[in-house]
């Protein structure tokens, strides 16, 4: 896939802009069931009811799971962080080899958004923090840079830890909103920068099933629980774990998909089905 330039026309980390679609006004249930993920109301999985068969597995490789994972990683977010983050149930191995590649990944995605691997040049206090302490990674980064002639930039992203971490994230997010596991290669994979998507893409990005839900989730999940008091009719199903970070939205449409948006620089669409 072609390299990352530096692009701040979806704006600084910590806005959000775009054709994302928002609730009609009046319509009270969509505002309900946005704000109760908001505020953590379905992130117990004790409220749920869905069939035991379904939990109690490592979501990334369907083993015994021993450790609960954060979906999204930390890294991939601002301090403070938010409360009631999503969490997975998965096997320590499983947990311990995605840290790596998603330090990668949420320090390349900084670079390429400010045009430098310089810590002080950079706006995220985490990811200032990482690189000075392992400049090691700030170099490996800094390698996949190529120049061209007017002396703009691109970043060459190693798409193999990209695609670990991208795929990691789906996987977390369909089990952890509609209690389903996707563990073969998807059908879909794609990613690139907001700015770069045409009208038509970033329409079907933002809303790939606009009015009713083609599939209902499954019985008891958290998507289910959203869904219910709105008739299965979701006019806005992104949701938000920090505002201007990090968001995402999943959907059993033609199959199982997962859209993500990180930094609301970087569109990530995966599908299975």
């Amino acid at each position: 896939m072609p390299g990352f330039t530096p692009n701040k026309a979806v704006g600084a980390p910590g806005t959000s802009r775009g054709i994302r679609r928002k609730p009609e006004a009046g319509n009270e249930a969509a505002v309900i069931g946005r704000d109760a993920h908001k505020k953590g109301m379905m992130e117990d999985p004790g409220k749920l009811f869905v069939d035991e068969r379904l939990t109690g597995i490592c979501v990334y490789c369907g083993t015994m799971p021993d450790t609960r994972d954060h979906c999204p990683s930390k890294v991939l977010l601002d301090e403070p962080y938010p409360p009631n983050l999503p969490v997975v149930e998965a096997c320590l191995a499983c947990n311990k080899s995605f840290s790596l590649d998603e330090q990668y990944l949420a320090c390349f995605l900084e670079c390429v958004m400010w045009g430098s691997t310089e810590p002080k040049e950079l706006r995220r206090e985490n990811i200032k923090r990482i690189l000075s302490k392992t400049p090691r990674l700030a170099a490996e980064i800094q390698s996949t840079v190529t120049v061209d002639e007017n002396g703009g930039k691109t970043w060459h992203p190693d798409m193999d830890r990209v695609r670990n971490v991208v795929l990691k994230l789906a996987r977390g997010h369909l089990h952890f909103e509609l209690s389903v596991q996707e563990r073969d290669d998807p059908d879909v994979f794609e990613i690139a920068p907001l700015s770069v998507l045409t009208a038509e893409s970033r329409e079907f990005f933002e809303c790939p099933e606009p009015g009713p839900m083609a599939v209902w989730p499954e019985l008891g999940s958290r998507a289910f629980l959203r869904a219910l008091p709105l008739g299965g009719q979701m006019p806005d199903g992104w949701l938000d774990v920090q505002e201007g970070r990090y968001r995402y939205l999943v959907g059993q449409g033609h199959g199982n998909y997962a859209h993500i948006v990180i930094g609301e620089y970087l569109a990530c669409w995966v599908a299975w089905g």
